[in-house]
């Protein structure tokens, strides 16, 4: 099952929360998309495995993904080590991504900038022929290398390389984000208050998409980074 588009987040929510309009624009042009979430978020201050893990199917579900995965790394431990690069390099050879949205290189949370490096390490990683993976049925894994990947901003602010005009989508993208409802503004809630659960966060998240958009002449935008140059072939592709 070929997905056009990766999106690759280190805990369930990050994809919703950096690059879901993006997600949600390609989609509707037509192009597939899947998720791979890294870990559970099983250290996260609200919620359990369980309930995000049921988030995280409802929100792939309203967005329209063709598949949701998670790899089952240890939330705030796992490592940069061959174990969990060939986890990434069995989910992109099956799904032969042409773009991978990964993590933001750095950011508040320190497992988004070592899941940036691991997703792209595993990006390069999967071109490579002696490096052998297995699919389900046991056969060795064809390599496949996507042609780009990029990096999504979430939490500190960034210059981006170039943003992606969400303003059609953004109240669809808030839809997905209240999907965890365990994690955000829910004033029912009885769990622990933490930095992502007021409603200033939800404005947070509007006011953002209004800073990377207004330079570029769009009401919403969702900004990204890339570790290469990148390059256009029509000088009217660019707005």
């Amino acid at each position: 099952m070929k997905a056009d588009i990766l999106a690759i987040g280190v805990h369930p929510d990050d994809i919703e929360l950096a690059c879901s309009g993006t997600l949600l624009r390609h989609i509707n042009a037509g192009y597939s998309v899947a998720l791979l979430d890294l870990t559970e978020g099983e250290l996260g201050t609200r919620g359990t495995p369980k309930l995000r893990f049921e988030e995280a199917q409802k929100a792939a579900d309203l967005m329209g993904a063709i598949a949701r995965e998670n790899a089952g790394m240890a939330d705030g431990f796992f490592l940069h080590n061959e174990e969990n690069l060939r986890k990434i390099i069995s989910v992109i050879r099956r799904f032969r991504p042409e773009i991978v949205i990964a993590n933001a290189l750095a950011d508040r949370h320190p497992d988004h900038g070592r899941a940036a490096s691991l997703a792209a390490d595993a990006c390069f990683f999967s071109g490579l022929r002696k490096i052998e993976t297995l699919s389900n049925d046991g056969s060795i894994q064809d390599v496949w290398r996507p042609r780009a990947v990029y990096h999504s901003i979430q939490d500190y602010h960034m210059t981006p390389d170039f943003v992606v005009d969400i303003s059609q989508f953004i109240e669809k993208k808030m839809e997905l984000v209240l999907a965890f409802r365990s994690q955000f503004y829910d004033p029912e809630s009885t769990e622990p208050d933490s930095p992502i659960s007021g409603k200033d966060f939800l404005e947070f998240l509007y006011a953002r998409a209004r800073e990377f958009g207004r330079p570029a002449g769009y009401q919403f935008a969702e900004g990204f980074r890339a570790t290469r140059l990148t390059g256009v072939k029509n000088l009217f592709d660019l707005d």
